[in-house]
């Protein structure tokens, strides 16, 4: 399963220098003018979870292979990109493949690096993107609406239902707001369906000065945007991360205790993006390998076990499940099934996060 999140802001505001740390390399190329990214990197990181390598200590498993995500950094945009502005037709057609989008707001001074509107401020930065990816969604929504009508009324049933969804997110971005603000019920996987860019879950990385790691005025203003939208949100020194990134193993220990952390900030916007995007973990836990896998929340076990291998999904008889904290606190899967923590499950049983999972299935 690939999921993905978009790096996406205005230009200079620090997008590639954010992937360059996340993904421990240089692939994206972080100068001072705009559109110095055209196509799209793509690079997957490791989820920082401690609970596997617990698990692995536990399982005298040989290897611990974490779960991963994908981060993709895209051109910046610029106000009209709705409209082919700067990159726009790049922008919009790359965001449409991503599963969350990560918004870099600038929240720095800095007399070298330009900003595009000639002054600090990421709550501005925020509403230029937010409008542009609302106004490309009014778009698409406008032109699909009147053919969609005119099935309706002859009684497609199919149709009719689709078009009270693009009516509910008419609603929503004409009156200024992105979609993800919908009431959504049982219609929630259809209205997933019609694309759309504002639909998309958001984690805000607020990019502030070495001197500002723990937050600034600027900052906090994103933060308190972030809590009225149940939004993602992270502080962070992209340029601070991207030296830590280039350190030995040995060097960032020594770095992180300067600064009195405990753990680099990209790992927060790691767990983040993760979380923004409603995922979960699972773990297998053997001698050769204690491994971490990626679903949806919600994900049942036989489609879970398909992620481990597709044989798995189709011969899929049961799960044997053992909650993470108990097979912690006992020491292990023999022990948790002698204390009778081990549980059969159907294929139609819900995947929780930290749930230790062994696959039966019939080859």
């Amino acid at each position: 399963m690939g999921f993905k999140c978009g790096i996406v802001g205005l230009p200079n505001v620090g997008k590639s220098t954010l992937f360059n740390a996340l993904t421990q390399t240089a692939a994206a190329l972080a100068a001072n003018y705009p559109f110095s990214t055209v196509d799209p990197n793509v690079g997957d990181v490791s989820v920082p979870d401690p609970r596997l390598a617990t698990l692995g200590r536990i399982g005298n498993s040989a290897e611990v292979i974490p779960t991963r995500i994908g981060f993709v950094d895209i051109a910046g945009l610029v106000r009209g990109a709705s409209q082919g502005e700067g990159l726009g037709n790049q922008f919009l057609a790359h965001i449409r493949e991503v599963d969350a989008i990560a918004y870099v707001l600038r929240c720095f001074e800095d007399q070298q690096v330009t900003h595009v509107a000639a002054h600090i401020d990421p709550l501005a930065d925020a509403e230029t993107v937010e409008t542009e990816l609302m106004l490309a969604d009014l778009d698409s929504l406008e032109r699909r609406r009147d053919p969609l009508a005119k099935r309706a009324l002859v009684g497609g049933k199919e149709a009719i239902a689709q078009l009270a969804l693009i009516d509910k997110a008419l609603e929503l971005v004409r009156a200024g707001k992105p979609a993800r603000f919908a009431a959504l019920g049982e219609e929630r996987l259809s209205f997933r369906a019609l694309q759309l860019l504002t639909a998309k879950p958001v984690l805000y990385v607020c990019n502030v000065d070495e001197a500002s790691s723990a937050g600034n005025r600027w900052s906090r203003q994103i933060e308190e945007k972030a809590r009225s939208e149940a939004a993602g949100c992270v502080t962070i020194s992209a340029k601070l991360e991207a030296e830590f990134a280039q350190l030995s193993p040995e060097d960032r220990a020594a770095f992180l205790g300067e600064l009195g952390l405990a753990e680099p900030g990209l790992n927060r916007v790691i767990r983040e993006g993760y979380r923004v995007l409603g995922l979960i973990t699972f773990f297998t836990v053997g001698p050769k390998e204690a491994r971490a896998w990626t679903v949806a929340a919600g994900t049942k076990a036989a489609k879970a076990a398909g992620v481990i291998h597709s044989d798995f999904e189709r011969g899929f008889i049961r799960a044997e499940i053992i909650a993470y904290e108990d097979f912690v606190a006992l020491g292990g899967e023999a022990a948790a099934k002698a204390a009778g923590k081990m549980r059969l499950e159907g294929k139609d049983y819900v995947v929780r996060d930290g749930d230790v999972v062994h696959v039966r299935f019939a080859a």
